[in-house]
């Protein structure tokens, strides 16, 4: 087969034999638009909710069909659907994974729930996970005694809306000892629970996801509106109406992730806050902060104080104080009177002393 190289207009074009294959141009975003959207589909620390796509493979029937266009439903805001038929997909089989890798990474969906029907699974849903765009685990399951939403009468005021926060609630001892129970509530929690929040609004809260181990394969899926009452204290009483859909999930075949890749993908980063040095919080004065000043080096300090001509010439400056105190102690001790005549003579250093500072006084006197 001939290497294709990548031409303009999306067009593909054949090299001539014996020419060397050209690599793929790696295209940079160049509006806003597009660098924003790489962006939200770069790896992050704390992962947003996953988005779910939603397939349809060689044949299906009409359950199948019905339980599709339900989930879509129930996952509106944060699901794609296509409507075509997929006939080289086989999630199970070597190689037939390929086209489903494809859409996940097109879409950027990590969770995929693909329905199909055939004489040997009648009724199949396949639900799986991806990590970096590649099949992470799969589940296989059949849909029996399925109740559409169409087929439950309520009080529309009771409807779940769009986009709320549900309980998912895990009734019974087969999810906590049996292996495929437990792949399968893993699976179903991604799936139903949407986006991670750390509070909760008790007001916003409109639908439970009820899922009870029957068998040992065998559970049962409904979704029930929450009817909140009041109970005479903080912490309303609540009410289950089930609003559907309801079905029985059987399973068939289930593939774990192998101990590698499970420990690459549940390796979570360091998110830990910078810490800020020498600042600490005061109840009193708030954040006080600690600053280090290095040595200032004084001695070798160049002060401008010379004036030569218009401009001012550097001098350096060294024992000033000494210097000055010297020069002091020098002029008091050949002006100034000893302590001990001022004790015996007041009156005549104070003479002395206001002749020193007035002179025209002797003068006068002469």
């Amino acid at each position: 087969m001939l290497p294709v190289k990548t031409a303009q207009k999306g067009k593909a074009t054949r090299e001539p034999e014996g020419s060397q294959p050209t690599l793929l141009q790696v295209r940079t975003p160049k509006s806003g638009k597009a660098r924003r959207e790489l962006e939200k589909r770069a790896p992050k620390i704390v992962e947003t909710g996953k988005k779910t796509l939603i397939l349809h493979g060689r044949k299906t029937s009409s359950v199948i069909n019905s339980v599709l266009s339900d989930l879509y439903h129930l996952k509106k805001d944060s699901a794609v659907k296509f409507s075509r038929r997929n006939e080289d997909i086989s999630p199970f089989e070597s190689g037939g994974d390929t086209s489903l890798e494809f859409f996940s990474h097109k879409t950027d969906c990590s969770i995929f729930v693909f329905g199909s029907h055939s004489k040997k699974r009648p009724d199949n849903l396949v639900i799986g996970r991806t990590y970096d765009h590649h099949i992470y685990d799969l589940v296989e399951v059949g849909v029996e005694n399925y109740k559409p939403l169409e087929s439950f009468t309520y009080d529309k005021k009771l409807a779940p809306r769009v986009g709320t926060k549900p309980f998912v609630c895990f009734i019974g001892e087969g999810f906590e000892s049996a292996g495929e129970l437990q792949h399968l509530k893993e699976v179903l929690l991604d799936l139903l629970r949407g986006e991670v929040v750390e509070k909760l609004n008790l007001a916003g809260l409109d639908r439970v996801y009820v899922c009870t181990a029957i068998s040992s394969k065998k559970v049962v899926l409904t979704q029930c509106a929450l009817r909140l009452k009041k109970s005479g204290t903080v912490v309303p009483r609540m009410e289950l109406v089930e609003v559907g859909p309801s079905m029985d999930l059987v399973v068939r075949r289930h593939r774990l992730p192998n101990e590698s890749l499970r420990k690459e993908a549940m390796r979570e980063g360091k998110n830990q806050p910078k810490k800020d040095k020498n600042i600490k919080q005061d109840l009193l004065r708030g954040k006080v902060g600690k600053i280090n000043i290095p040595d200032q080096k004084i001695g070798d300090t160049v002060y401008y104080h010379t004036k030569v001509g218009d401009t001012f010439v550097p001098s350096k400056t060294k024992g000033v104080k000494r210097e000055r105190r010297e020069a002091r102690m020098k002029h008091e001790g050949n002006e100034r009177t000893p302590k001990v005549q001022d004790m015996l003579e007041p009156k005549k250093a104070k003479k002395l002393k206001r002749e020193r500072h007035d002179p025209t006084t002797t003068k006068d006197a002469e």
